[in-house]
C-alpha cells in the first residue's frame, strides 16, 4: 500500500590579479563594460577543484567565472564552537537550508597568547575550517580584522596588545608592526584556500571592521591603505571590502590609495534595524547618495556584510526583559526575516550576510563586557545547533536565489500601488520576469489586489510580514504567469523540470502556467484541482493538507515534463535540493539532508531525522535504489518520476536520550592567598611607575593594572604588605578598581574578611558601557587596628577588556586595582600580584584565570580530589571567597545520535554568587545567580564525551552577603537527532 501524503506528513519530523578580479571603481569603467553580462545559470557550488576562477562584479551582482551570483551568506564564528568536528555539522546545515556562503571572523586574541606567538592548531585550526567549508560547498567571506569587535574581549585584540605602545586602529608604526605580523600569519593560511586559485572557496576578504574613525583625516586613509597593500602583498587576490558601520559612504572605491589596483574593492555597510520599525530602504528605493546604503557605491553591487539575524543580550538581560535569547528570537522571527530581507533584496542588496546565523558560545574569557557566555543571538540555528522556525524563510529564499538566476540582475520597475501594503516592483530585462515584494507593516492581516500588466492578483499578507511574488518566470521550458504562493526553487532533475511553491498551511495557492497547447495534466495528489483554458493552466491547491501536493504537466509541445510541487512551511523545510556529480537531486522527508551522491543506480543519502518519516527522491535518470546513512531503504519508482520509500520502510526517528543525575560531589575551599602566612615570594612585584593604559597612574603609587604585568584574563590576586605605627589610627581602606561589566572585588586584612564590592547591573541605557570604575571603602575592624605589619589581600574579578569601536584605545583601560588609600594612616605598601598562569597549550589563553584552584589544576579532569569533602547539593554557606565543587558523570548516547546537551544551574535569585563552569578542564562560561539571565550552558560534543566519563568542576565565588553555593545543577537535552556527524574528541589534557 502506498504511503499517503497525509500519513507521510504526520510521520515526518519537523590567474593574475587582473584576471582573477573584475570590477569598477570611481573614475574607471564598469567591469565587463565591453559586454553586459546577461542573466544566465548561476555558477555551480564551489569547491577546491584545482581550477583557476575569476571573481568580478558590476552594479548588480558578483560575477563568478562570468556568471551572476547572489551571495546568500550566514555568519558563524569557529572560535565560538570549540569542537572542530561540529564545524562540519553547522556548515552542512547552513548549505542544506539554502545558504551558499559562510562569513567568519578570525580573532587575533584567540590565536596569539603572547607577542610573537601564534597558534593555529586544535580548536584554532583555521586551515581545517577552510577545508571543511570547501568540502561542504560553501563560499567563505573571511574577516580577520585586525579589529573585529564581535562582542569579544577587546574587540579581538590580543591581551598583550593592551600593554603596548602605539595607538591602535591608526597608522601608528608600532601598531602597524604588530598588525603586519598578525596578517602575515593569517594570510599564509588563507592564501592556500583562495577560490581564484581553485585551492579553496575564500571568495571575499575584509580589512578592518566598522572603521568610522579618522574617516576625513590622513591617518585613517593611510591606515586603510596600509592594510589593503599588506593583504595584496601577501598574495590575497580575491576582492577586498570593508563594512561601513552604517550608511555613511565611508571607504567607498577611490577613497584611499590601493596602489593602482582599481578593480578589487567593494563597499559594504552593516545594518541592524529594530523590528518595531518598518524595514528601511537602503538601496533602490531609498534616499540615494553616500548615505543611501547600496547607492553609495553605484558601480559595485549592493553589499550588506552584516544584517541583523538577531541581537545580543547583556548581563541582566534588560534589553529582552530578562527573557534572554528566546525573546530575541521571538522579536526577530521568521516574519521579521521576510519583511526585512525581502526589502533588502528589493533594494538591490545581492550580497547579503546574516549576522548571526549560528551564534554559539563565548566560552571562557572570550566575551566582551557587554555580553554573557551565551552568544545564541536569537539566531536561525540555536546554541545547541538546532534548526529553529527562523529557517523557514531562509530556506525558501536561499534555494530560490540559488536556483532562479533572475534575482541577480533586477532593476527598479514602474511603481505599483496595492491597498494596505507597501509594494516594490522590479524586473529583469533579460528574462522579462517581474518581482514584487508586498509588505504588510500593520498589525492586521491584509488581503488586497496586485494589478500587473496581465492580471489582477488577489494576495493576502499576514500582519507584520511580507510576500514575494514573481510573474513571467521561467519554469524550465515553461513559463509561470503568476502564483499566489511564493516560488521556492526551480530545478531540473533527470529530464524533468521541478518547480516548488510554498506558503502558509491552509492557504489556497493559485498557480498559473502558460501552456499555448493543451498539456496532459496529472493530479498526483487528491488535494489539487486544475483547469486549462485558452493557453493557460490554472492549478489550485490548499497548502499543507496531506503534506506535499504534486501536479505533473506533460506534453503540449514541450519536451520536459514539469512537476509542480506545493508545500506549506512545514513541508518546505523537508525539501532538500542537492547538486551531485551526476546531476541535481531533490529529497523530501527527513529533517536534514547533509550529502547526496549517486553511484550507478543508487542514490546514497546522509542526514538527520527527528521523527519517523518517509523518503522521496527525484534525481538523475536511472536511479532505482536509495540508501540512508548507509542503510538500504526499500523504495518504488512513482508516477511523479521519483523514488519513494515503501510504506513499511520509514526512516527511524530519534530515540530518547537518557541523562544521568549529577551527584557524588566533592568540595574544597580556597582563599589561601588571604592568609598572612601565604608565600607570595614568587608573585610579580608591582613596581612599574608608568603605563600605556588609557587609565591614569595615581601620583605616588605604583602601577597596579593587571595587564601591565602580563595578566590579561580572568581573576587577579593582590597582596600588599605595610606596617602601621603607634601614631596611626587606621579606620578604613579605599580600593579603587576598574573592570568590565559585572566586575567584583573582595578584600581581607590579615586573613580576616573586610568585605566586597561589585559593579552595578547594567540598565538599558548602560549596557554598552565596557569599562566600569568604582571606589570601595571598607571599614577596618577594631581588632585589626593594631600596630605593626599587616597583609592586605584583594581578589578582583576583572571581567573583560572593553572593545575599541571608536578607535580611542578603550581596550587599554585598566583592569584590576588602580589605587589604594587609607583613612587614619598613610603606610607605604609593597605590592605583589598574581593572575593566570602560563596559557593552557591546548585550551588557549582565554581558558584560565588567576584563582588558586585554576593555577593548581583543580579544574582538570585528572586532578586527585579524593581528599576533598563529600557533599550533596543543594549546598550553601555564608562566606566570602571561593569554593570548588567537582563530580564526574558518564554518558552512553547511542552511536548515530547527535545529542546536544547543556548544563542548567538554578537557585533563588536573592542569593549572590557566581560560578565558573569547567567541563573536562574547559572553561565553558560564567553563571551569575542574582543577575542572569543565563541558566543553561551548552556543552559541545567533543569537549563533552557523549560516550564516556566527564569531569565537571564548579568554581563558586561568593561575596559573603548571602548564603551561597550551587542548588539545582543538572544536565538537559537541548536537542537531538538521528544522524549527525562523526565527532572526534577534543583534547582535554590533565596537568
Amino acid at each position: 500500500m502506498e504511503l499517503s501524503r497525509r500519513t507521510f506528513s504526520t510521520l515526518a519530523g519537523t590567474a593574475a590579479l587582473g584576471l582573477a578580479l573584475g570590477g569598477g571603481s570611481a573614475g574607471s569603467p564598469d567591469a565587463y563594460a565591453a559586454h553586459v553580462v546577461p542573466t544566465g545559470p548561476p555558477p555551480a557550488p564551489p569547491g577546491a577543484d584545482g581550477l583557476p576562477h575569476t571573481i568580478g562584479y558590476d552594479r548588480y551582482s558578483l560575477l563568478v567565472d562570468g556568471r551572476r551570483l547572489v551571495l546568500w551568506s550566514g555568519e558563524m564564528h569557529p572560535f565560538r564552537l570549540p569542537s572542530p568536528s561540529l564545524w562540519r555539522d553547522v556548515l552542512q546545515k547552513m548549505r542544506a537550508f539554502g545558504y551558499n556562503a559562510v562569513s567568519i571572523y578570525v580573532s587575533w586574541n584567540y590565536h596569539s597568547p603572547a607577542q610573537g606567538h601564534y597558534d593555529f592548531t586544535g580548536v584554532r585550526d583555521l586551515d581545517l575550517f577552510l577545508r571543511t567549508a570547501a568540502e561542504t560547498g560553501l563560499y567563505v567571506i573571511l574577516r580577520p580584522g585586525p579589529y573585529i569587535n564581535a562582542e569579544i574581549d577587546a574587540g579581538g585584540f590580543p591581551g598583550w596588545l593592551t600593554a603596548t605602545k602605539g595607538t591602535a586602529r591608526t597608522a601608528d608604526p608600532t601598531y602597524l608592526s604588530h598588525v603586519d605580523e598578525w596578517l602575515t600569519q593569517v594570510n599564509s593560511i588563507v592564501s592556500k584556500h583562495l577560490f581564484t586559485r581553485g585551492t579553496g572557496t575564500v571568495l571575499l576578504y575584509q580589512i578592518e571592521n566598522e572603521y568610522d574613525a579618522q574617516t576625513t583625516q590622513p591617518t585613517g586613509a593611510a591606515y586603510m591603505s596600509h592594510l589593503y597593500k599588506k593583504v595584496r602583498a601577501d598574495g590575497i587576490d580575491v576582492p577586498l571590502f570593508h563594512n561601513d558601520k552604517g550608511r555613511n559612504g565611508y571607504w567607498t572605491p577611490g577613497s584611499f590609495d590601493t596602489g593602482g589596483d582599481t578593480s578589487g574593492w567593494l563597499y559594504g555597510f552593516d545594518g541592524y534595524p529594530t523590528p518595531t520599525q518598518p524595514p528601511p530602504d537602503w538601496g533602490h528605493f531609498g534616499i540615494g547618495g553616500a548615505k543611501g546604503g547600496a547607492t553609495a557605491s553605484p558601480k559595485t553591487p549592493g553589499f550588506v556584510p552584516e544584517f541583523g539575524g538577531g541581537w545580543f543580550d547583556p548581563w541582566g538581560g534588560s534589553w529582552f526583559e530578562g527573557k534572554g535569547y528566546a525573546e530575541s528570537r521571538r522579536t526577530r522571527d521568521a516574519a521579521y526575516e521576510r519583511r526585512f530581507y525581502l526589502t533588502n533584496l528589493a533594494n538591490g542588496l545581492t550580497l547579503h550576510n546574516v549576522y548571526m546565523t549560528f551564534g554559539g558560545t563565548s566560552w571562557g574569557w572570550l566575551p566582551a563586557p557587554v555580553v554573557y557566555t551565551s552568544y545564541d543571538y536569537g539566531a536561525a540555528f540555536d546554541e545547541g545547533r538546532n534548526p529553529t522556525a527562523k529557517l523557514v524563510p531562509m530556506h525558501q529564499l536561499g534555494h530560490l536565489l540559488r536556483t532562479v538566476p533572475d534575482f541577480a540582475k533586477l532593476d527598479r520597475a514602474a511603481d505599483v500601488t496595492v491597498d494596505g501594503l507597501k509594494a516594490y516592483h522590479l524586473t529583469n530585462a533579460d528574462t522579462g520576469s517581474h518581482v514584487y515584494v508586498l509588505r504588510n507593516d500593520s498589525a492586521a492581516d491584509v488581503t488586497s489586489t496586485l494589478s500587473t500588466a496581465n492580471d489582477d492578483i488577489e494576495v493576502s499578507v499576514p500582519a507584520q510580514d511580507a510576500r514575494l511574488l514573481v510573474t513571467q518566470l521561467a519554469l524550465g521550458e515553461r513559463k509561470l504567469r503568476y502564483s499566489t504562493a511564493t516560488p521556492m526553487m526551480v530545478l531540473t532533475a533527470g529530464r524533468q523540470d521541478i518547480a516548488v511553491f510554498a506558503g502558509r498551511r491552509g492557504e489556497m495557492a493559485h498557480a498559473v502556467v502558460e501552456c499555448p497547447e493543451e498539456p496532459v495534466v496529472t493530479r498526483l495528489d487528491a488535494q489539487a484541482a486544475w483547469v486549462w483554458d485558452r493557453g493557460i493552466l490554472h492549478v489550485t491547491v490548499p497548502l499543507g493538507i496531506g503534506g506535499l501536493t504534486r501536479v505533473l504537466v506533460q506534453g503540449g509541445g514541450v519536451d520536459n515534463p514539469l512537476l509542480l510541487v506545493f508545500a506549506d512551511e512545514a513541508g518546505s523545510v523537508r525539501l532538500w535540493p542537492y547538486e551531485t556529480g551526476s546531476g541535481t537531486a531533490l529529497v523530501y522527508g527527513p529533517a536534514l539532508l547533509r550529502e547526496a551522491t549517486v553511484s550507478g543506480t543508487t542514490a546514497h543519502l546522509t542526514g538527520d531525522t527527528i521523527g519517523e518519516t518517509g523518503l522521496e527522491v527525484w534525481g538523475p535518470r536511472g536511479i532505482t535504489e536509495v540508501t540512508w546513512n548507509g542503510q538500504a531503504v526499500p523504495a518504488t519508482v512513482t508516477n511523479a518520476f521519483s523514488l519513494r520509500s515503501n510504506p513499511d520502510a520509514l526512516l527511524p526517528g530519534v530515540p530518547p536520550v537518557p541523562l544521568p543525575a549529577l551527584d557524588g560531589w566533592r568540595r574544597k575551599v580556597e582563599n589561601q592567598e588571604a592568609a598572612v602566612a601565604f608565600d607570595d615570594s614568587k608573585w610579580t612585584q608591582a613596581n612599574r611607575t608608568s603605563s600605556f593604559s588609557t587609565t591614569a597612574v595615581p601620583s605616588g603609587q605604583p602601577v597596579l593594572f593587571a595587564d601591565d604585568y602580563g595578566f590579561h584574563y580572568g581573576d587577579v590576586w593582590y597582596r600588599g604588605r605595610f606596617t602601621t605605627a603607634a601614631t596611626d589610627a587606621l579606620e578604613s581602606v579605599t580600593l579603587a578598581y576598574s573592570t568590565g561589566t559585572q566586575g567584583l572585588l573582595m578584600a581581607w586584612l590579615d586573613g580576616e574578611p573586610l568585605g566586597t564590592h561589585r559593579m552595578p547591573v547594567p540598565t538599558t541605557s548602560s549596557v554598552r558601557q565596557g569599562s566600569w570604575t568604582a571606589k570601595a571603602t571598607l571599614t577596618v575592624p577594631e581588632k585589626l587596628r593594631t600596630t605593626g605589619p599587616h597583609v592586605l589581600s584583594v581578589l578582583v574579578r576583572r571581567m573583560q577588556h572593553d572593545q575599541d569601536g571608536k578607535a580611542l584605545d578603550t581596550h587599554k583601560a585598566a583592569r584590576g586595582l588602580t589605587a589604594v588609600t587609607f583613612k587614619g594612616a598613610s603606610p607605604k605598601v609593597s605590592w605583589r600580584l598574581q593572575g593566570e598562569a602560563a596559557p593552557d597549550p591546548v585550551r588557549g589563553p582565554q581558558n584560565n584565570g588567576g584563582l588558586y584552584g585554576e593555577r593548581e589544576g583543580w579544574h582538570l579532569p585528572d586532578f586527585p580530589d579524593s581528599g576533598w569533602d563529600a557533599v550533596t547539593l543543594p549546598h550553601a554557606d555564608k562566606r566570602q571567597g571561593v569554593a570548588w565543587y567537582r563530580t564526574t558523570f558518564k554518558l552512553a548516547v547511542d552511536t548515530g545520535i547527535d545529542a546536544s546537551i547543556g548544563l542548567v544551574l538554578d537557585d533563588d535569585p536573592a542569593r549572590a554568587y557566581r560560578v565558573q563552569i569547567f567541563l573536562n578542564g574547559w572553561n565553558m562560561g560564567q553563571y551569575i545567580n542574582d543577575v542572569g539571565p543565563q541558566h543553561t550552558f551548552a556543552l559541545p560534543n567533543g569537549i563533552l564525551r557523549t560516550r564516556g566519563t566527564n569531569t565537571l568542576a564548579l568554581a563558586v565565588l561568593s561575596d559573603g552577603t548571602t548564603p551561597a553555593g550551587p542548588k539545582d545543577v543538572r544536565l538537559t537535552l537541548m536537542g537531538s537527532a538521528a544522524g549527525g556527524v562523526p565527532v572526534t574528541p577534543v583534547a582535554s589534557p590533565g596537568r
